[in-house]
């Protein structure tokens, strides 16, 4: 198996590295990341500016493709390009894993990932994905091998099952701070639907410019829905979350079509 790994954060971000680490065995690795950090870029992509790319060492004895672009960039040049130019006409990646994420990626963060926004432009390419995400609390004392390692068994037992071509899975690890942390409960649980509770502080420049800078955690919901991906994550489990990119609303789609299907009758002039 052929694994296109990628990220949000970066190249050289301890996290892809922990999970580059944690995956071998699991099949030819290929890595293919952002250059720099590109956190909260959505789905965002490039139109209006080259795409860089140079050969880096990311660790020590292993090499990857930084990309100057977007997540999805990332993906969408390796499919359409890179991956060829290493394997061969009409090869593609077997399976795109994306992560780990510095930051669990669980609510309406979903939307805003860089990080699972390239594995669902993988998945909408036709290459099944995985996000995998973790909760951070104090910096200093993440243990990103020991997460890696959980985020590789929940990987194994997703991978049990044969993966649709255009199948997106969203794992999420609760905060690792041992080196030696148990293996979490795994819950198979829907997107938490509440926005983030946000703010802004006003500053003045030097200059007598007003600016705004986000505050807050980004981690804290208006609403935690019961049996939602927040709950669980931020309860110590770690979530799976199976994700689709068509964003059709069947439930109203009955409803406008009977709202069309009456001819629009015009006012009469005056």
């Amino acid at each position: 198996m052929r694994i296109l790994l990628t990220n949000d954060d970066g190249i050289m971000a301890p996290g892809i590295r922990a999970l580059y680490k944690a995956i071998q065995g699991l099949g030819e690795i290929v890595v293919i990341a952002p250059k720099t950090v590109q956190s909260a870029t959505s789905h965002g992509i490039t139109y209006t500016e080259p795409l860089m790319v140079t050969e880096v060492e990311m660790m020590p004895g292993v090499r990857g493709i930084a990309v100057d672009g977007r997540p999805a960039d990332c993906v969408k040049l390796a499919m359409r390009e890179l991956w060829e130019d290493r394997f061969g006409e009409g090869s593609r990646p077997d399976l795109t894993i994306s992560g780990m994420n510095s930051g669990a990626n669980i609510g309406i963060n979903v939307i805003y990932s860089g990080t699972v926004a390239a594995a669902i432009e993988s998945a909408f390419l036709g290459v099944p994905s995985i996000a995998v995400s973790l909760l951070l609390r104090d910096r200093k004392r993440t243990q990103w091998d020991r997460a890696a390692e959980i985020g590789r068994a929940i990987i194994d037992r997703v991978l049990e099952r044969t993966l649709d071509p255009h199948e997106v899975v969203n794992i999420n690890i609760p905060k690792t701070e041992l080196a030696d942390q148990p293996m979490p409960e795994v819950r198979v649980v829907g997107m938490n639907s509440a926005p983030l509770e946000e703010a802004y502080e006003r500053r003045t420049s030097p200059y007598g410019q007003v600016y705004y800078w986000a505050a807050g955690t980004g981690l804290t919901f208006a609403k935690t829905a019961p049996g939602s991906d927040v709950e669980a994550v931020l309860d110590g489990h770690a979530s799976v979350t199976p994700l689709s990119y068509v964003m059709t609303d069947e439930a109203r789609m009955q409803t406008w079509r009977e709202k069309f299907q009456n001819p629009v009758v015009s006012s009469p002039s005056g």
